[in-house]
């Protein structure tokens, strides 16, 4: 459930859910900025219910 729940998210992300980039680590760039920004935004969302 987690792991769909993962790509779920990272299919919000237009330039991930179509491959336009032909080189590999343009898609791993753009791949690894999603997740920084899910992760960031799942923890700004538990600071702001811890509080």
């Amino acid at each position: 459930w987690v792991v769909e729940r993962t790509i779920s998210w990272l299919h919000n992300f237009r330039r991930l859910r179509i491959r336009f980039e032909r080189l590999a680590f343009i898609h791993e760039a753009f791949l690894t900025i999603a997740c920084c920004i899910i992760c960031w935004r799942q923890l700004k969302s538990h600071s702001v219910n811890a509080s």
